[in-house]
């Protein structure tokens, strides 16, 4: 996260520095515009040649055509900050001759399991690399077509392969989904663990609680509260106790293997499903205990810019706050902030047993969903969701919204129709507008323009009231954020009320190109510039206001 004459990391030693292939013979390197970066990854070092013009996206590329790590899985961080942006150069970023670059990657959690029997049957099925024995016997009877009875199976590992004995008529081999790792599954002595629904607390059809173990006492899980006026409705209590029975019955968290941060998958009290994903202030990117070998931040500032490292948490379940009722207009998953202490949460100078290891963070339902936006094209996308997220996404100036943080849900046992789930938000409501991106702005639903439903939730919002109930719910923003909130609602409100689309709008908002000021950056600065020394905040408003009338009615025209 610094040039190579910086002190963030490490000095590079040779022993760490891995080969760069056949880079070096590349005949378009060779140039005069030739540089040398650095990559680091898992603690070695990996020298690559690229070209100052090169494109964020080809920079992945020549690493995927190097090292084999597929493009939609790589982040790159550079400087203390993201390079999210696969159209701009890489000497946009201000990356020279010798910098040194975090690659951060995502693993696949999709197992891809293939099963040939004696008889010449064969079929392949996915299974999460994260569930237990009891699940893949189930998932081999009912895939079979003809295999015994569950208890007739006997797994059994050898050299890191599974078995599976069905009357020694079947064996399984596990292999990773994507190419990206040549993952195996690794289970030893399989055939004693019974870590399956039968053996843990179950809920009958009258829904009360019975057969429970005794509790595990090597973990402390509460929830926040920072104002006992507050009432949290019953969703959100659900979330809590799910979360705490889970970890009562001995479920370890499971780390997520995306992302940049710590997010930890939480279990129910059957260990069968998931219930909620867990992320620690102290875990975030640049945070002191992160856990992808990011560096701690230099001068406070978050992986985007306009952020503050260890705020990602308050972003999060402020953004509930200001959602209203359950899930609300946007579909944002229930949120709430909680305290936990546990063994399983990444500790890297060594994991006791005590009150200062207690993690803060934020704690949100899981949900069930099909993948996310990354996965599929967007022409199938209907426009009300595509819509819904975009009025989330301007209205809190979201600087990070991509396909990969876009559930995606078929809802085939329900009316059929595709919904989109946001989430993570630890990056809405910066103090400035510089890193706004929205992935969606470039789908063909953001060209249409509002439905009057939509108009009329747009009219209904209110900066000053969002502020007023942030500040109930625990978080103070400052001054900045607070600035931002009033001018993002601004402009949104504005500019639905004029028929504006989505596009046209967040196109105000977000910047073409890296080193250009977006509009509304312009706007701002034009601003500043009328204002006169004492003149207050509701001053600076109105007269942003004025300048954002002229500009809007320029475009309507």
């Amino acid at each position: 996260m610094s040039t190579a004459a910086g002190a963030v990391l490490s000095p590079i030693h040779a022993d760490m520095v891995q080969s760069p292939g056949y880079f070096y013979d590349r005949g378009d390197l060779h140039t005069s515009e030739s540089i040398l970066i650095y990559l680091t990854l898992a603690g070695s070092v990996i020298p690559i040649h690229i070209l100052e013009s090169d494109s964020i996206a080809s920079v992945k590329l020549r690493i995927q055509t190097c090292k084999g790590f597929v493009v939609k899985r790589q982040k790159l961080v550079f400087g203390g900050r993201e390079l999210a942006r696969n159209d701009c150069l890489a000497r946009d970023y201000g990356v020279t001759d010798g910098n040194v670059l975090h690659l951060v990657l995502k693993l696949s959690d999709l197992l891809s399991i293939n099963v040939r029997t004696i008889c010449g049957k064969e079929f392949e099925f996915q299974i999460d690399r994260y569930r237990n024995v009891g699940y893949l016997k189930k998932r081999y009877l009912k895939e079979g077509q003809g295999f015994n009875d569950f208890e007739d199976q006997e797994l059994f590992d050898t050299d890191a392969v599974i078995h599976l004995l069905v009357k020694k008529s079947a064996k399984v081999r596990a292999k990773p989904v994507e190419k990206d790792f040549e993952l195996s599954v690794v289970a030893s002595n399989l055939k004693d663990r019974k870590h399956g629904i039968d053996e843990l607390m179950r809920q009958p059809d009258g829904g009360q609680f019975v057969a429970r173990k005794e509790p595990n006492r090597d973990f402390w899980f509460a929830p926040i509260i920072v104002n006992p006026e507050i009432k949290f409705p019953p969703i959100i209590w659900d979330l809590v106790n799910f979360t705490f029975h889970g970890l009562e019955n001995g479920h370890q968290p499971i780390r997520s293997s995306e992302g940049t941060g710590g997010a930890y998958f939480m279990k129910d009290y059957s260990g069968q499903k998931y219930v909620s994903v867990f992320k620690p202030i102290d875990e975030e990117p640049l945070a002191v205990n992160n856990p992808r070998g990011l560096p701690l931040s230099s001068n406070g500032e978050g992986l985007k810019k306009g952020t503050r490292v260890g705020e990602g948490a308050l972003r999060e379940n402020g953004r509930r706050s200001l959602t209203g009722e359950v899930m609300g207009f946007s579909g944002v998953p229930p949120t709430t902030m909680v305290q936990c202490l546990h063994g399983g949460f990444y500790h890297p100078e060594g994991y006791e047993y005590e009150q200062k290891n207690i993690k803060i963070g934020s704690l949100q339902m899981f949900m069930e969903n099909d993948g996310n936006c990354e996965d599929v094209g967007p022409q199938s996308f209907p426009v009300e969701e595509v819509h819904k997220i975009s009025v989330l996404d301007i209205r809190l100036a979201n600087a990070d919204r991509h396909a990969g943080n876009i559930l995606l849900c078929n809802n085939k046992q329900k009316d059929g129709k595709i919904s989109l789930i946001p989430i993570d938000h630890g990056y809405c409501l910066p103090e400035n507008f510089e890193d706004c991106t929205f992935d969606w702005l470039y789908w063909p639903q953001a060209h249409q323009p509002f439905s009057h439903d939509t108009v009329n939730y747009i009219r209904s919002l209110d900066a000053g009231e969002d502020i007023a109930l942030l500040k109930f719910h625990g978080w103070e923003l400052s001054a900045k954020c607070e600035r931002t909130l009033h001018v993002s609602t601004m402009l949104l409100k504005k500019g639905a009320e004029r028929g504006l689309s989505p596009y046209a709008i967040g196109g105000i908002m977000c910047r073409e190109r890296l080193n250009e000021e977006s509009a509304i950056e312009k706007m701002m600065n034009e601003a500043h510039e009328v204002m006169l020394p004492g003149m207050n905040e509701a001053v600076f408003l109105e007269t942003i206001s004025q300048i954002m009338d002229l500009h809007l009615n320029k475009i309507t025209k």
